[in-house]
């Protein structure tokens, strides 16, 4: 299967890819940054560097490698759990924006299959909530599947040393259940420790 990931770099992405290579998958790694190529290109994946921001370059990026499958997993986090409150905004705009990119980019190239990562906790009333719904809403309306993912922690996580509130998962937990979850039908799937659940 020929796979575009988004957000390949990120620290999910980034574990993701070489799992799917390991799988036997083509993949195609988008990234914002050019001196993240070689970092995709050591995954095992062919480089991609894009502006999710950019409608016409993603709507050009995800056409030309003509993917079989979308995996969303752009967020646009800080480097600490202290600067999140003062992130949320980003991170909205990023589910936003990135979403709608992602997924007529998808309808353009032909592909009908588009994955995208949500959170499993409840997310204040606001931007940041109205983004997430937005997010599930127009990946079930493209009959995609939504990932709600605990907590993440592990090294590359915010919580490298100590474990988050529930609902968590590890990081390297979560980027095995991602990939096992590829050919599951249209729906939620909640990805928590020791278990991936439909609903």
């Amino acid at each position: 299967m020929r796979v575009f990931v988004a957000g390949a770099t990120g620290v999910l992405g980034s574990r993701i890819v070489p799992l799917l290579v390991a799988a036997g998958h083509t993949v195609a790694g988008m990234t914002r940054s050019a001196s993240k190529s070689d970092l995709l290109r050591s995954l095992g994946a062919e480089p991609v560097v894009c502006d999710a921001y950019d409608r016409d370059g993603v709507v050009q990026a995800v056409t030309a490698f003509a993917p079989d499958l979308v995996l969303h997993e752009l967020t646009d986090l800080p480097d600490t759990v202290e600067e999140l409150p003062a992130n949320r905004d980003a991170n909205a705009r990023m589910r936003l924006a990135g979403t709608d990119n992602l997924i007529e980019a998808a309808g353009s190239s032909g592909c009908r299959r588009f994955v995208a990562q949500s959170v499993a906790w409840a997310v204040l009333p606001g931007k940041g909530a109205d983004a997430v719904a937005h997010l599930e809403n127009a990946t079930l309306a493209f009959g995609g599947v939504v990932l709600r993912y605990g907590q993440f922690y592990g090294p590359g996580t915010f919580y490298p040393d100590v474990l988050p509130d529930e609902p968590r998962v590890h990081v390297d937990t979560a980027a095995r259940l991602t990939v096992a979850a590829l050919d599951a039908p249209s729906g939620v799937i909640t990805v928590v420790d020791d278990e991936a659940t439909s609903g």
